[in-house]
């Protein structure tokens, strides 16, 4: 019996293994592992996201994602890394720093098979569901660690408080997208008169506003959070319902901004940042913007069509900075102008732009729909053109991965639902 029982599992086992929806399997699951450990560690999500791909070889359909890349949606984002690649043979920067400004584009060769497979896996919703309880239990930690420092597994930091891992900034990202994503869903369960689901989720989406006011605020949420609730309700509310949130909104703006210290300093910051670096040059977080962007300006403008090369950024840098006895905005060397556009202009100018800026409005314009995939989609894309006037996300690992991932997997079911629309209607006629 054992060893009839024995050679009943082997021989099931090979029956998996040579199974192409067992492989389909695979590859959601370690989707699954690789958005939900996204929020906690760089590396867990690196290492899934190799076993996601890995899995996808064995019975990959060759042809039909080689005629997939040929999709504007696919081949722009390859485009930038391409173009990445070109921009090391007119560099001056040291080949290692070459090809370590290439490191960050990469990434983006995996928006494209996240397109391929979430087309044909029915899945993609549960990789929303783990992002979003992922980020709800990185929430309840977050609480923890603001009253119980010694919990956070990061040096402590008065400036970072409540900040497990990571750091404020990827934190806000994620509690962002997911707070404002969650309001689709509670509009359509109010319509169909689901009041406790909707409740429930309302609660959630609170839950990380609160979070955001009372713990630890990113200026950047603080500018991006309305945007995004305004295409919002731009897309899915009548007049009515736009003025009523939208009080309700600024009572809880006003509620928040009077209960948390927290929110006015992080708000009043903006503020004595821009006056101290104006009068004294300080090296200010605003200030220091400032500097990169006029700087960055005049080095687009050096070499406006196809810019410095790849990796350049840093040496324009160094060969600009002012000698300073203490510390000055105008000092401060860098390899990155925090903001997207910028990035890409110093290095690859004109060309870049129109590359980078194709890759959002192609994006954009896949999105038009209704729908949560849709609807999750567009608020990716939305968050990442927004936050990149201030930082170059979609270069910087975790911000990056949150837009190929959630590009990839909301476009992938978007683009599988368009296709069974178009079967209904070609069954119809």
């Amino acid at each position: 019996m054992t060893t009839l029982a024995g050679e009943t599992t082997v021989q099931m086992l090979r029956r998996r293994f040579r199974s192409p929806a067992a492989w389909c399997e695979a590859v959601d699951l370690f989707a699954i592992l690789t958005v939900a450990s996204l929020p906690w560690s760089t590396s867990l999500a690196a290492i899934f996201n190799v076993a996601f791909l890995l899995c996808m070889v064995p019975f990959l359909d060759v042809r039909a994602f080689l005629q997939s890349l040929k999709r504007p949606i696919a081949a722009a984002p390859i485009a930038l890394v391409l173009l990445a690649l070109a921009g090391t043979l007119w560099s001056d920067a040291a080949w290692g720093a070459r090809l370590y400004a290439v490191n960050p584009t990469v990434k983006l060769l995996v928006l494209p098979v996240f397109l391929y497979h979430f087309e044909r896996s029915p899945r993609g919703h549960w990789i929303f569901i783990a992002f979003l309880a992922s980020c709800a239990l990185l929430s309840v930690m977050s609480w923890l660690v603001a009253f119980y420092p010694g919990l956070s597994l990061k040096p402590y930091d008065p400036l970072e408080r409540g900040i497990f891992v990571k750091n404020y900034i990827d934190q806000s990202q994620e509690f962002t997208l997911c707070a404002v994503a969650l309001a689709y869903p509670i509009v359509m369960l109010l319509r169909e008169k689901r009041v406790w689901l909707a409740g429930l989720l309302t609660a959630l989406a609170l839950s990380f506003f609160v979070n955001m006011a009372f713990v630890v605020v990113s200026r950047t949420a603080l500018v991006t959070v309305p945007i995004m609730l305004g295409v919002f309700a731009m897309l899915h509310l009548k007049w009515r319902g736009i003025a009523i949130i939208t009080a309700a909104l600024l009572a809880g703006a006003v509620l928040a901004w009077q209960a948390s210290p927290q929110l006015r300093k992080t708000a009043d910051t903006f503020a004595s940042d821009y006056t101290r670096y104006k009068e004294k040059g300080e090296a200010t977080s605003l200030g220091l913007r400032l500097e990169f962007w006029r700087k960055s300006l005049g080095f687009f403008a050096e070499a406006p069509i196809k810019g410095h090369g790849t990796g350049s950024t840093r040496g324009l840098f160094e060969a600009v900075a002012t000698p300073s006895g203490h510390y000055q905005a105008s000092a401060e060397v860098i390899g990155n102008p925090h903001n997207q556009t910028l990035n890409v202009a110093v290095q690859w100018g004109v060309i870049g732009i129109a590359v980078l800026y194709a890759i959002w409005i192609l994006h954009l314009l896949l999105f038009r729909g209704d729908g949560l995939a849709y609807w999750v989609g567009l608020l990716v894309v939305v968050q990442n053109v927004f936050t990149s006037l201030f930082n170059s996300h979609l270069f910087d690992f975790h911000e990056g991965w949150m837009y190929v991932i959630g590009v990839g997997v909301a476009g992938g079911m978007v683009i599988r639902a368009q296709q069974a629309e178009a079967k209904v209607g070609e069954a119809g006629s």
